[in-house]
């Protein structure tokens, strides 16, 4: 015959503490995830994501392709966000995810860009090579007054 085992509240209460004290919780990796809605005309629209800021850059995981493909936030809603998308939107669909990258958008900047034809997010397309820079800067920030544009 087999012996049953109770188990008092208080005693389940002391092993669920116990657990919770011994865990790593520096170990994990928590994230905000965001899911899409819709997307039309490069525009997503997504819900969750409600810590994220104006002008920070997100990464959409294609469910399809298992590629990832950068977006801008920039519609922050109550409950969703609208956000462009810089890269071929029509691999996107609905319920694919989206992570927010705690960073603003960041361009690379320097004499190296002059003649360089590039993308939304300072990467080469015209064949010339990679570019070689150190600088990058946000692409909004408050432009210098008009004394110190002065040559």
């Amino acid at each position: 015959m087999a012996t049953e085992s109770i188990l008092r509240p208080g005693e389940l209460k002391d092993i669920l503490l116990k657990e919770i004290e011994a865990a790593d919780l520096a170990a994990l990796d928590v994230q905000d995830l965001g899911s899409v809605l819709e997307v039309k005309d490069g525009i997503a629209r997504i819900y969750g994501l409600s810590s994220a800021m104006a002008g920070e850059m997100l990464e959409f995981s294609v469910s399809k392709t298992h590629q990832t493909v950068a977006g801008l936030a920039l519609t922050l809603e109550e409950d969703n966000l609208g956000a462009v998308i810089l890269g071929d939107y029509l691999k996107l669909g609905e319920g694919d995810e989206v992570r927010r990258t705690g960073r603003v958008l960041e361009v690379p900047v320097g004499q190296a860009l002059v003649g360089r034809v590039v993308n939304p997010l300072g990467q080469p397309l015209d064949g010339l090579g990679p570019i070689k820079t150190s600088k990058s800067g946000k692409i909004e920030s408050i432009a210098p007054g008009i004394v110190k544009r002065q040559p």
